[in-house]
């Protein structure tokens, strides 16, 4: 009985560590920083361009917030993908901005493929279209309605926002 009881807890405690290893691998391999180390010369420069790094109203959506799903599973999926990303990169497919350059359309069309799957959620966490309200467009509601309502997603109109189009 003390051989059991030795086992499992010796499990519980390999569970506790792995689980917190993996989530601290998730949050450290999601942070800006993380991102920087490689795209320091090319989408992290663009993305510190743009209005989701810097805005009047001093909100910045980071790498992971676009990049990441949120769930647990899809989550996991994204990083499983993202480990063969940073493999490329090591490996040379993406190391010089003229190579980035000839794989910004695939990649591109790679994310733009994952966000029309999900529905762009990412961008739906924090832009909100039933309030959304601009006095000076106000057709801008309407419009991102009937977009919606006729299955656009947000990509459709809205590619180069934090990243060049290709």
């Amino acid at each position: 009985m003390k051989k059991v009881i030795f086992w499992v807890v010796i499990g519980v405690v390999i569970g506790v560590a792995g689980l917190g290893g993996t989530n601290y691998a998730l949050h450290a391999t999601g942070s800006n920083e993380f991102c920087s180390t490689c795209h320091a010369n090319d989408a992290a420069k663009e993305w510190k361009a743009s209005k989701h790094y810097t805005n009047e109203y001093a909100v910045r959506a980071g790498c992971s917030d676009c990049h990441i799903p949120e769930a647990f599973i899809p989550k996991i999926l994204r990083k499983m993908k993202a480990s063969k990303e940073v493999y490329g990169h090591f490996a040379g497919v993406i190391d010089t901005p003229e190579k980035y350059e000839a794989k910004r359309k695939e990649m591109a069309e790679s994310e733009w493929a994952r966000m029309r799957a999900n529905q762009a959620q990412e961008c739906r966490k924090c832009h909100f279209m039933a309030e959304l309200n601009n006095p000076e467009k106000d057709y801008l509601a309407d419009m991102h309605k009937t977009a919606l309502e006729g299955g656009q997603i947000c990509i459709d109109c809205h590619q180069g926002v934090a990243h060049k189009a290709p």
